[in-house]
């Protein structure tokens, strides 16, 4: 049994690490766009007012958002734009998991621009060290409504059939090209009605491309009371049909959507009753991932402390070193610098998420990040604070 290792102390509340990127002018940017965003009413108000200007197209909205919020949460409006970022966070030992966050049209001819663009990302992460995944949505490639029918185990008309199989086809040119570069690529959790459709084709892919290591990862939402018991599930099946399992671990995207969803459609919620029962379920999750380390690669995709923490015990009991390639680190670019930087400066596997796509295209993603803020218990507030307390900090020391 390996013995337990004793690993660099992290400490979260490290602001002058978690904001060594930063100047103070940065900071001072930061710390007002945080501060707006602990207010419900301004992001609510706001939001449809750039929404709005946006769609009138009113001269300057833009260049607004793009030196603003967008640059908050987002790389840029082109891979191109994204390369100093990258760069920038490569300094620090953070990857960057670009994230073509642009919310296709629903066309074929858009699904193949997203699948294009996709392919692209991957070329640019093949043996580049700062750029450990690529990512996408199976929705960037196929009709959600066709995937729903799927799962449902509706017939589908000989269009629909031809229209999946091209979904298919889509989503195997992407993992084939990641095994080709060895480029790790996540498949995103989307809605759980159609979710066991994108389950299937995640497995379909992992045992075409991961019978000698996990190039093709799944994405489990642990706010769904199943979601522990699909990825044990999924070990033993890769286990008895002798292929590598990846899987990132999030909480969740869908929450109030789900819970619309389910009472419209007269069946159970999948969501967990309570946010502790969440918690729980997702650090048995860790437990149980870290113990099965021989068929199995994890992201914790997470902004929970709590859990971050956790993670860093376990690989220390488990005789692991902090950078043991099998397991990774990730937030949202733009939040939880305190996690992404103070992970990373102790060793671990870190990267983030960094959106990118058109102003105009990434703006439901940027309000998603806005809402999301304000309603996290306190995730705006514990921004806000720590930026400030950094600020103090380098006040402090400059007297």
């Amino acid at each position: 049994m390996p013995e337990p290792q004793t690993h660099p102390a992290v400490s979260f509340d490290n602001t002058a690490v978690a904001f060594a990127s930063k100047s103070d002018a940065e900071l001072r940017q930061m710390y007002a766009l945080f501060a707006a965003m602990n207010n419900n009413a301004l992001v609510s108000f706001g939001g449809g007012v750039m929404k709005k200007a946006l769609s009138w197209g009113i001269p300057g909205t833009k260049g607004i958002i793009k030196h603003t919020i967008f640059k908050q949460f987002c790389g840029g409006e082109t891979i191109a734009e994204c390369k100093p970022v990258i760069a920038e966070l490569g300094k620090y030992h953070i990857g960057t998991i670009l994230d073509y966050s642009v919310e296709g049209e629903g066309s074929e001819g858009s699904f193949d621009q997203t699948r294009d663009e996709l392919l692209r990302t991957i070329d640019l992460a093949a043996g580049n060290p700062h750029i450990p995944f690529s990512v996408f949505k199976v929705t960037g490639v196929a009709d959600s409504a066709l995937l729903e029918k799927v799962q449902a185990g509706q017939s589908l008309t000989i269009l629909e059939q031809q229209a999946y199989e091209r979904a298919q086809q889509r989503i195997d040119m992407l993992c084939r090209r990641a095994h080709d570069r060895n480029v790790r690529i996540f498949v995103d959790a989307e809605e759980s009605w159609f979710q066991d459709t994108i389950d299937d084709l995640a497995r379909d892919m992992m045992r075409r491309y991961n019978q000698q290591r996990p190039i093709v990862w799944n994405t489990y939402q642990l706010y769904r009371h199943d979601r522990l018991e699909a990825l044990q599930a999924d070990y033993e099946r890769g286990a008895q049909e002798g292929y590598f399992v990846g899987a990132k671990l999030v909480r969740g995207a869908y929450m109030e959507k789900e819970a619309r969803v389910a009472q419209q459609r007269g069946y159970p919620n999948p969501i967990n009753p309570t946010k502790q029962a969440t918690d729980d379920l997702y650090d048995e999750a860790l437990r149980f991932s870290v113990v099965h380390l021989d068929r199995l690669a994890i992201c914790a995709g997470t902004h929970n402390e709590a859990s971050s923490r956790l993670l860093t015990e376990l690989l220390a009991d488990a005789g692991l070193a902090p950078g043991d390639e099998r397991v990774w680190f990730a937030q949202l670019y733009g939040m939880s610098d305190n996690l992404s930087y103070n992970l990373a400066h102790a060793g671990y596997n870190t990267a983030k998420y960094v959106p990118y796509g058109p102003v105009e295209a990434v703006m439901p993603y940027l309000l998603r990040r806005a809402d999301e803020n304000t309603a996290i218990a306190g995730q705006s507030s514990r921004e806000f604070l720590l930026i400030k307390r950094e600020m103090e900090r380098r006040k402090n020391k400059v007297r």
